[in-house]
């Protein structure tokens, strides 16, 4: 009986491509893991009507932590499009997976680590070390939403909320609503996970990122907790920054920076601009981590263009299995994944297109494996 049981998701498009290549690497390390794959994706929306099938959420209740690809999302209108035409008046409606598995599993964490490796030929720049917290279940990704908005919550709010009375007379399909939601709970758990992970690891400051001084209610909750929990760390620092002036200096000074902590949007917002400043997606890999489970993946998408060409940049991917290993407590197996990569970036004989190459993924994939 294998030590760890691993959900395998490759899902749509180049997030087949780019598991294939981490399995290549997760084999060569040895990991002792069971892998069973799952249904997740465009076919299955299509097809059943349901991107992540009640057979893989039953698959994921009994695995350890997961390795994912890439979906492919559409809007609303182009999702119901493609259904099956028995599927079509049965009311169904697309929801990402991704969220899906972050809130049904309480994955309340996205960690998102942004590193500069000495030899990437694509690095903004090379002082680069920066962890992104990324509360990952609330805020304006709670999924709370209406395209049409109903009549009777247009009353209620039009009662309470001074502000609203400037909407109050439109119909309800003349306006969209989308609710951000932050908790007290929600707030402190990913800003404790912030600074715990900086006091494990001698990170020296923590930043909280938010816009506290124009969305008073519920950012102004966030800042309020988390200047209250670094109350309990006083061997770190703690500074704060809204969000729009967090992406200026992010680029300017990015060495004046170490963790950072911020709401589900705006974390979403900081880390892939990190991710540029260390090659771009093909560098960028992100865990969603919960109490009991954990998914792993790269942040690039399915990429329909290059599907089955085997082109895209799989070390986001390799990385994001790195990652994994960290979770499992598998952590020489995960040095060695890390020391691979840098060894094969430093050599420069094997570059995926992004990096000026003409690599494949798998040759990408085989290289690290080699250095190991």
């Amino acid at each position: 009986m294998a030590k760890h049981k691993i959900a395998w998701l490759p899902g749509d498009g180049v997030g087949v491509e780019v598991l294939e290549a981490a399995k290549i690497v997760l084999d060569k390390v040895g990991l002792d893991a069971d892998y069973e794959h799952g249904d997740i994706g465009w076919e299955f929306w299509m097809k059943e009507g349901d991107p992540l099938p009640e057979r893989t959420v039953e698959l994921l209740k009994r695995s350890d932590a997961a390795m994912f690809g890439a979906i492919t999302s559409k809007p609303k209108k182009e999702a119901e499009a493609e259904l099956a035409p028995e599927l079509s008046e049965k009311g169904f409606s697309y929801r990402s997976p991704i969220v899906r598995m972050r809130q049904e599993f309480d994955l309340y964490t996205c960690l998102r680590p942004t590193k500069a490796y000495p030899g990437n030929p694509i690095n903004l720049r090379d002082d680069v070390d920066i962890v992104v917290f990324r509360e990952n279940t609330e805020d304006l990704y709670s999924g709370v939403e209406f395209h049409n908005v109903p009549e009777q919550l247009s009353s209620l709010l039009k009662s309470i909320s001074k502000p609203f009375a400037k909407f109050a007379n439109l119909k309800g399909e003349e306006y969209a609503l989308s609710v951000k939601i932050n908790t007290k709970k929600g707030c402190e758990r990913i800003i404790r996970a912030a600074f715990d992970y900086a006091k494990e690891h001698g990170r020296k400051k923590v930043t909280i990122v938010h816009k506290a001084n124009v969305v008073r209610a519920t950012d102004g909750l966030f800042l309020e907790t988390g200047l209250e929990v670094a109350k309990d760390y006083p061997g770190i620092e703690v500074d704060d920054a809204n969000i729009d002036a967090m992406t200026m200096w992010l680029l300017k000074n990015p060495d004046r920076y170490d963790v950072l902590v911020a709401p589900n949007l705006y974390g979403d917002i900081v880390s892939d601009l990190c991710a540029q400043m260390v090659g771009g997606l093909g560098f960028g890999c992100s865990g969603n981590i919960g109490e009991n489970l954990a998914v792993f993946e790269p942040t690039h998408g399915s990429a329909p263009k290059y599907s089955g060409q085997y082109k895209v940049n799989p070390l986001a991917t390799i990385l994001a299995a790195k990652m994994m290993l960290d979770w499992l407590g598998e952590d020489e197996k995960a040095s060695k994944i890390e020391e691979a990569v840098k060894r094969v970036l430093v050599e420069g004989k094997t570059r995926t297109y992004d990096m000026g190459g003409s690599a494949t993924t798998l040759d990408m994939a085989n290289a690290v494996a080699e250095k190991m």
